[in-house]
């Protein structure tokens, strides 16, 4: 049985809050992040505590939409992805990299966060799909991402070095999304050496 057919991908909610927390671990996923980055200004998240992120992470848990997925084997968190209405992640909204590519409405998603020992074993690929189908059924018209591109960055390094480091990777690279019937609708790149280009990419849901 593939690790996707193994997997079930349940919305956050205040029952499930537990759960998340066992997977974020006391480092809140990253540097006290609580997946909080987006949904502040740049600002507020550099004068923001990590018990702040969790806490407002925590409230978010009883809305609907739900913050973002929890991917369960058996009852055990092993993944998650945050997402949301681009219009709910202020950094979005401000961003002069990470630009509206339209005007039309979309959910976005922001990050990907897997649980270190089960990395590279296509959790990612199952939370992305959960996505796909959660915006969806909350009629959302489009959804995108905001990838890192492995393959250009290992073109301008090391050919072989395709693996971007998780830290790094949060946002999923553009092989993830291209696989899961995404496109590419805009691209910024950064200068700079050791830089990625940071790639929106985009699908449309619906009917068709």
């Amino acid at each position: 049985m593939t690790i996707e057919r193994r997997l079930r991908i349940e919305p956050l909610t205040p029952e499930r809050w537990p759960d998340l927390e066992a997977l974020f671990g006391p480092g809140g996923a990253a540097y006290g992040c609580w997946c909080m980055d987006f949904r502040r200004t740049s600002a507020e998240m550099a004068h923001s505590k990590a018990s702040d992120n969790r806490a407002d992470l925590r409230s978010l848990a009883a809305a609907d939409p739900a913050p973002g997925l929890l991917a369960y084997e058996r009852d055990v968190a092993v993944g998650w992805v945050g997402l949301g209405p681009r219009s709910t992640f202020p950094r979005l909204v401000r961003s002069r990299t990470l630009t509206a590519v339209d005007d039309r409405p979309t959910w976005s998603i922001v990050c990907f966060y897997v649980a270190r020992e089960r990395r590279g074993e296509g959790i990612a690929r199952a939370l992305l799909d959960g996505a796909i189908a959660y915006a969806e059924a909350h009629g959302a018209p489009l959804i995108e991402g905001y990838a890192r591109d492995a393959a250009a960055a290992a073109e301008a390094t090391e050919p072989a070095a395709t693996r971007l480091p998780a830290d790094y990777a949060y946002p999923g690279t553009v092989a993830l999304f291209a696989q899961a019937g995404f496109q590419e609708a805009a691209r910024y790149e950064p200068t700079g050496s050791g830089r990625t280009a940071r790639v929106t990419m985009r699908r449309e849901l619906g009917p068709g």
